[in-house]
């Protein structure tokens, strides 16, 4: 096992959890940048259907060889002034054991000396495309709602893996936070960049680190310009995503209060001098906030780009979606 620094464990699972693959494709983008080196990787046996999931064949140097679906740990390391490390967990929901699966996964957390686990999750939402997406963070922890400026779950139904991976957490005594993604369900189709970069920037926010995006932005904003060709082709299409929009606008938002300002304004000074500033943290964005909170925001640049095909109002959530939404950008745990 690695000696690390301040760990912090983050994970995301495909399947039920992952709308538009946005929160696999995050962990996928921290591993590639951050070079991270798998250490572990849970027994597939145990845990998987292989008729739900099934094992790939390949052929390396004309040697057939499989591979089984699992989960894989890997770790990276931070530098800077103060580095620390990221266990990265990526895999598949589990078909069974999930007690069992959340107990071995924590099991690596106590190990490795994990300050902190963050599960990503996203879910199919009535949100328009040409907005910026919406990112809930919850915990069942109420400190360490109250620290972090996160809510407090009250979900009750159906839920996946990270809901049960966040509770084992609390019962383990580890603090844990879900990051939530809402896609369109308009436009469900992986791959969606532009949800992949809100959850970075909000786990960038939560861990505070400062983590590179390589081509995100000019991925999410070719995505979008996809869709609004494709919606733009459809009248019936062009006017439900129009009623979504005067929805999103006419609704209290967070991406439109002084305190989403105030943390925007800070990212862009952490990536123009990183450790630069004239401040940082939640103490520094509630004066930010105060000060700003009732100022009108500009509309936001396109951050978005390449669509898939089946766009429009009548491609309804799939039957497995993640239940929880309403419409309004919550997520459940």
């Amino acid at each position: 096992m690695p000696e690390l620094i301040d760990p912090v464990m983050v994970a995301a699972f495909e399947g039920w959890n992952d709308a538009g693959d946005a929160a696999s494709t995050a962990v996928a983008h921290l591993d590639r940048e951050w070079k991270g080196e798998v250490f572990a990787a849970l027994d597939a046996e145990d845990y998987y259907d292989f008729q739900v999931n099934r094992p790939t064949v390949f052929l390396d140097n004309g040697v057939r060889k499989i591979t089984w679906p699992t989960t894989r740990l890997s770790v990276v390391r931070v530098g800077g002034d103060k580095p620390r490390d990221l266990v990265l967990v990526r895999g598949i929901e589990p078909s069974m054991r999930w007690r069992s699966f959340c107990n071995e996964l924590l099991g690596f957390a106590h190990e490795l000396g994990v300050e902190m686990v963050v599960i990503l999750g996203a879910l199919l939402g009535d949100t328009p495309h040409t907005r910026p997406v919406p990112v809930s963070g919850v915990t069942s922890d109420p400190d360490l709602a109250r620290t972090m400026d996160l809510e407090e779950t009250r979900y009750e139904g159906p839920t996946g893996i990270v809901g049960i991976l966040q509770e084992a957490c609390t019962h383990a005594g580890v603090p844990a936070v879900s990051l939530w993604a809402a896609v369109p369900h308009y436009v469900s189709q992986p791959p969606n960049p532009k949800a992949t970069l809100a959850l970075l920037n909000r786990l960038e926010d939560l861990i505070g680190l400062r983590i590179p995006l390589g081509e995100l932005p000019e991925d999410a904003r070719a995505w979008q310009l996809g869709v609004d060709q494709l919606a733009a082709e459809d009248s019936e299409v062009a006017e439900y995503v129009q009623t979504l929009e005067e929805a999103r606008d006419t609704a209290e938002l967070p991406e439109a209060s002084g305190e989403a300002i105030a943390r925007e304004f800070e990212r862009y000074l952490r990536r123009r001098e990183p450790g630069a500033g004239p401040g940082s943290g939640p103490g520094w964005r509630r004066r930010a906030a105060t000060s700003c909170g009732t100022r009108e925001r500009p509309d936001p640049p396109a951050e978005a780009g390449a669509a898939g095909p089946g766009v429009g109002p009548g491609a309804e959530p799939p039957p497995d979606a993640p239940e929880g939404d309403d419409g309004d950008g919550d997520a459940e745990e």
